[in-house]
């Protein structure tokens, strides 16, 4: 029988399970469907969030299908007990989860054990450096939790070597050993290399340091794509109206899931009926077409739905703030299951879907570029690839041929 390995991850700032296993398509299934768990490019296995909850959820799909290997995340949760004294952890051979609502607010996350772990104390000082220049820079939150998270290997691999002291060449070896020991992908190896010339260049401030170092040309991914009989099946399979509102919003203006979940009721103006995006991607705003059907939907939505929402157009209604984007991305999820649709997708597909199918409708690429925030043409171009307004039309040399000769079939 298979064995899937349960082990502490850090993702996107959060404290998560990280799940590992040999590729298989019955314990990918089991995991996905009854343990709601996720892909993440970064880390290169399957996670999910770390609660009591999700644990059970996942012991419970994988019964009969793989044996659990919990030592690592049992030791994390040991080590968690002696600093964070309200986390209880069984005697029993299956790990106790902390059932605390929201695992974010924990006081000690993973990265900052590990750190305390595995960093050098000259290195602590360097990490503190670091992050001192990311919060002074004003970079993002997900640029922060990226570089920190990218640079906090680094240093635990380096382990008493001072980081300040590495060459071009030493950080040549790093990569190295990254690609083939690790055999991490080609984003993550941008990802790191991103992280290393930020401290090298911006806090150490030596110029041109990374200027020799190549990088690995990353695949050219197509956006993936719900054509429409599939996106009706998906927002079909919804019944909660407030949760139709989100993916409708989404598609509709071709929203990153971020955008939906902080969108205000007063950033939708129907009298110019446009919808204002505040500080998207790269602190950048912006204003998108709002549609009237989509209008009449918010409306509709905004007057039915109980209890209705003051600041934000989808609230939480436990505290009040902007709807998590975990949950909205849960949502989409769910009622892809349901829907039978079998791609491999997530929320962000919606997104995709919006820039193609207006490519299909003739829009020109430059107004779409200005209605998802692209800063550079080229990122949009990627549509092009995808769109099927011009495929259509080219025949096929083949059709030609069975046309004008006689062949046999």
């Amino acid at each position: 029988m298979e064995t899937v390995i349960l082990k502490p991850l850090q993702h996107r700032g959060d404290e998560c399970i990280g799940i590992y296993f040999q590729k298989n398509g019955i314990i990918q299934k089991a995991i996905q469907k009854d343990a709601g768990a996720r892909w993440s490019k970064t880390n290169n296995c399957w996670y999910a969030s770390l609660s009591k909850s999700n644990y059970e959820k996942l012991a419970e799909s994988l019964k009969g299908k793989a044996l659990l290997n919990t030592d690592e995340l049992k030791k994390y949760l040991l080590e968690k007990k002696k600093e964070d004294q309200s986390s209880i952890i069984s005697n029993k051979s299956v790990p106790q989860i902390n059932t605390r609502q929201n695992p974010v607010k924990h006081t000690v996350s993973i990265q900052q054990t590990n750190v305390v772990q595995q960093i050098s104390k000259e290195n602590k000082e360097t990490l503190q450096q670091f992050k001192q220049m990311l919060a002074l820079k004003s970079y993002s939150p997900s640029t922060i939790r990226t570089y920190t998270n990218e640079f906090v290997q680094f240093l635990q691999t380096i382990k008493e070597k001072p980081a300040n002291e590495f060459t071009t060449a030493r950080i040549k070896d790093y990569m190295q050993y990254c690609a083939e020991k690790l055999k991490l992908s080609e984003n993550t190896l941008h990802s790191k290399i991103n992280a290393l010339k930020f401290y090298y260049e911006q806090v150490l401030g030596r110029e041109k340091f990374f200027g020799k170092l190549p990088r690995p040309k990353k695949p050219l991914l197509l956006p993936k794509l719900l054509n429409e009989i599939e996106l009706r099946k998906l927002f079909n399979a919804l019944t909660n109206k407030k949760h139709k509102a989100m993916l409708f919003t989404a598609y509709s203006a071709g929203l990153r899931v971020s955008e939906v979940a902080n969108l205000k009721i007063a950033d939708i103006d129907s009298q110019r009926m446009q919808i204002f995006i505040e500080r998207a991607k790269g602190k950048k705003d912006r204003y998108v077409n709002l549609s009237p059907v989509l209008l009449d939907i918010l409306r509709n939505y905004h007057k039915e739905y109980e209890p209705k929402p003051k600041v934000y157009l989808f609230e939480s209604e436990q505290t009040f703030s902007a709807y998590p984007t975990r949950t909205i991305q849960q949502i989409f999820s769910n009622a892809k299951n349901r829907a039978g649709i079998r791609k491999e997708v997530g929320i962000h597909t919606l997104r995709h879907s919006f820039a193609t199918h207006l490519l299909d409708k003739g829009t020109d690429i430059k107004f779409i570029k200005d209605l998802l925030g692209h800063f550079n043409i080229k990122t949009t171009e990627r549509y092009l690839h995808v769109s099927k307004e011009k495929l259509v039309n080219i025949k096929s040399p083949f059709d030609d041929l069975w046309e004008k000769e006689d062949i046999d079939w």
